[in-house]
């Protein structure tokens, strides 16, 4: 029996800097967390086996290279206590990743082959090894380089081209010249991510988003900084170029550890899970475009998932867009006819924290809860994602019809 899907609940860690507070935890911790703390939260999935009404998890993850390497999502499914009857997937489509997965499980549920699916994602940046290419011949009398797994490129092909493999700081520079983004827009966009994010937290706004990690005292999302300005972050070297760059450490979003978790499920299963369904999945959408525009990558998904929901901007009333760098996001916005305060209202990537396979969870459970509190109806999350595309999902706000 096909049917719709709806956002039933949605939580996450607070985000850790890199090498900061959630450095010492694995991150097939962190996911199983957050899977296990969102089966506590909901009645019937707790009282039920824990999570046995549970018919998948599936999780998004961008690096698979270290502890979270051999399909996290199975790994977290078991270390959260959940029966070994419960399968698990891990999905990787980078920055997109955890966004990904929740858009795999709607579809699984509106199919009708499955009724509760826990989605989300996780990442530690700071926990991402170093890998050493295997070689062609034994005992190699050349030296050998090791690559980090943390961010961007790494072994790469030869035959990709040039143009396509500069860093993402590089690639958001060039995005920046096409589509005119001074540095001072971009560090007036930072500032308000910080700004915001920063009385979200003091207004408690977060406070059940976020569940606190055992074992550390990290209370807040650990990057955010409640005193920088425009004019502090303008004193900024630029970091990709030394001359004439605008691309800095305080307008781009930092290096962070983190997992999220939303749970869907259809409409019948609000008896199985014990609580009520927060927003419908109304649209998806997802687009490709070159490499080096990465950052351009939620324009057009945006725009299909709008379509296939059947609304246009005129009816947005809320936009949760990853901040992966100032000037991509000020790209986006300038391209959509929206208005730039209902984007971010809690705050962005830039100040909170840019985990890579976890962000996509943060930001679809960030929109439902928006949509909830705030009684907006239709509101849209999307995220860029590195060699060129993007991804994003249309919500409806179920109690707002």
């Amino acid at each position: 029996m096909s049917g719709a899907a709806y956002v039933y609940d949605a939580v996450r860690t607070p985000f850790g800097r890199y090498g900061g507070a959630l450095a010492g935890q694995r991150p097939d911790d962190l996911a199983a967390l957050v899977v296990r703390t969102l089966v506590e939260r909901s009645p019937g999935l707790a009282e039920d086996g824990f999570g046995r009404p549970v018919d998948e998890v599936v999780l998004g993850n961008a690096n698979g290279a270290g502890e979270e390497n051999r399909n996290v999502a199975r790994m977290a499914t078991l270390l959260a206590g959940l029966p070994t009857s419960v399968p698990g997937s891990t999905v990787n489509r980078l920055c997109g990743s955890s966004l990904d997965a929740a858009m795999a499980g709607s579809r699984s549920i509106e199919t009708g082959d499955a009724d509760v699916v826990l989605t989300g994602g996780v990442e530690s940046m700071s926990r991402a090894p170093w890998v050493l290419p295997k070689t062609e011949k034994p005992y190699p009398a050349g030296d050998l380089a090791l690559s980090s797994t943390t961010l961007g490129w790494r072994l790469v092909n030869p035959a990709m081209p040039g143009e396509w493999t500069v860093s993402l700081g590089e690639a958001t520079e060039q995005l920046r010249e096409k589509r005119g983004i001074t540095r001072e827009r971009q560090d007036a966009f930072a500032a308000r991510s910080h700004r915001l994010a920063h009385r979200a937290w003091e207004d408690g706004w977060y406070d059940d988003l976020v569940v606190a990690v055992p074992g550390t005292d990290l209370a807040h999302d650990e990057s955010i900084r409640p005193t920088t300005t425009p004019e502090r972050l303008a004193a900024l070297t630029p970091s990709f170029r030394r001359d004439g760059g605008t691309v800095t450490a305080g307008n781009a979003s930092p290096l962070n550890d983190g997992a999220s978790a939303v749970l869907l499920g259809s409409e019948r299963a609000a008896a199985v899970i014990g609580r009520d369904p927060v927003a419908r999945v109304a649209g998806r959408g997802a687009s490709a475009l070159d490499p080096r525009d990465f950052g351009a990558g939620p324009v057009e998904a945006a725009e299909r998932a709008l379509r296939r929901a059947g609304i246009g901007w005129g009816d947005v009333a809320a936009v949760e867009l990853n901040e992966a760098f100032a000037a991509q996001s000020l790209a986006c916005l300038d391209a959509w006819p929206v208005d730039p305060e209902l984007v971010n209202r809690h705050g962005g990537a830039i100040a909170i924290g840019h985990p890579l396979g976890a962000s996509g969870g943060r930001v679809l459970g960030t929109l439902a809860r928006d949509l909830q509190r705030t009684g907006g109806r239709w509101g849209v999350a999307c995220l860029c994602i590195g060699v060129g595309q993007g991804l994003a999902v249309v919500l409806e706000n179920v109690g707002s019809r």
